[in-house]
């Protein structure tokens, strides 16, 4: 279970176990047969217990204490003092939520904190973070050399990762949508590289250019996320991926992939000019109207933010924009069987962040009352997979790759395994 605790300001998530929960039986498939094993997303992904800032102060919202950061970073200096209209309007808009942000977490901190949650780092793992160097967006963009499908083909344009025998089946990861039809996961070696995939799951490893796979599947979601690469400084420097220009994202076919009436969700950066194009501009290009802003609001294992509230470098906390999907054709008209239970505005995501960049929380639970307990999800950007969701993007698999994970293999430690469940089940109890 990944709720902690909730309340009117929103929820406490606890990212670890709704990774884990979709890999407790999972089987290895190799030359030599399979194999069962289990595979545990690695906690020190997960371990955040210092906050980061440069001379600003770090409030501990568990406790209301100050904290002083011993070894402050150093400012880069500014080539002007005063502030561009970009900085103006994002200051604008932070005095705007401030007090929904500061307010809603201390509540809930402080009511994960009575459920002994957030208080510190139990059972730390003294080992350093995966270093996968990921060269799937490059495996991209030679795919699209090769030729686009026919029209015969199309008609083809989902595969099974596994055959009915159990064995591994050749796929073609970039032209058609692979599923694993399969109750369980499955660790295999795909391009040279072992990946551990959920089982219910499917996916379409792809460039931005190749998402016609993606709408010939023929399915309509019901949810849709997307993370999109911004444009942005830190992008640029860090060279992590390659950011997208706004203005393309009104390429992307959602209004070919969304259900009547689905819940669109988009991740914004702080940056006030993307989320005023979401708004204004990438929303209404698509159909779907605004309905909700919320925030996802990043605490160390102890409770604090990760970066000073009012830090002009960094904030602790990014936007979700949230709308819903109305069919041009039938305006005034929902056909949808997903409920239309309205969203409430300016709720709160707390959570520990992954130290892996990009890694973002998993949304099913807390988004499960808007969209029905039976919706089709799709994550647009996606850099792993969920159990149920269908998922594209042109790193969709970067973190399942199985340095993420700890695979152990079943029947040499079955007891560990047996403890490991009941010590999971008896969290999940605490937490309901």
């Amino acid at each position: 279970m990944a709720v902690v605790t909730e309340c009117s300001h929103g929820w406490v998530l606890d990212l670890c176990p709704v990774i884990d929960q979709g890999y407790s039986h999972c089987i290895r498939l190799t030359d030599g047969g399979k194999s069962h094993v289990r595979c545990r997303f690695k906690r020190q992904c997960f371990q955040i217990s210092k906050s980061h800032g440069s001379a600003d102060v770090i409030t501990s919202v568990g406790e209301g204490n100050v904290d002083k950061i011993n070894k402050p970073l150093k400012k880069r200096k500014r080539k002007h003092a005063e502030l561009n209209q970009g900085e103006i309007d994002a200051r604008v808009y932070h005095d705007g939520i401030r007090a929904v942000i500061s307010e809603g977490t201390k509540t809930l901190v402080d009511l994960a904190q009575s459920r002994e949650y957030l208080k510190g780092v139990e059972d730390s793992v003294a080992e350093p973070l995966p270093l996968q160097e990921c060269n799937l967006a490059a495996l991209c963009d030679m795919a699209k050399e090769l030729p686009l499908m026919d029209d015969l083909e199309l008609e083809e344009c989902a595969q099974a990762l596994v055959a009915e025998d159990g064995g591994l089946c050749h796929v073609d990861l970039f032209s058609r949508v692979t599923e694993n039809r399969s109750d369980q996961a499955a660790v295999v070696r795909l391009m040279g590289e072992e990946y551990v995939i959920p089982a219910h799951t499917s996916f379409l490893l792809s460039d931005f250019t190749r998402t016609r796979p993606l709408v010939n599947y023929g399915k309509k979601f019901d949810l849709i996320v997307m993370d999109p690469p911004w444009e942005n400084k830190s992008v640029k420097r860090s060279r992590r991926y390659s950011a997208l220009p706004s203005s393309q994202l009104k390429r992307l076919p959602v209004p070919l992939l969304a259900s009547d009436n689905c819940l669109v969700v988009t991740w914004v950066t702080n940056r006030a000019s993307h989320l005023r194009f979401v708004r204004d501009e990438l929303y209404p290009h698509w159909g779907v109207e605004v309905v909700a802003e919320w925030f996802w609001v990043k605490v160390t294992s102890s409770g604090h933010f990760v970066f000073p509230l009012d830090s002009v470098h960094k904030k602790p906390y990014e936007v979700l924009v949230l709308g819903r999907y109305r069919s041009s054709s039938h305006p005034s008209i929902s056909f949808s069987k997903i409920p239309e239970i309205p969203v409430e505005g300016a709720r709160l995501i707390v959570s520990v962040p992954s130290a892996l960049h990009s890694q973002k929380p998993l949304l099913s639970e807390v988004l499960r009352p808007y969209v029905g307990a039976e919706a089709k999800c799709l994550e647009l950007f996606a850099r792993n997979l969920h159990p149920g969701w269908t998922s594209w993007g042109n790193e969709v698999l970067k973190f399942q790759h199985s340095s993420y994970f700890t695979v152990t293999p079943v029947q040499e430690s079955a007891e560990v395994f047996k403890n490991e469940d009941k010590k999971d089940e008896d969290k999940c109890q605490s937490s309901d």
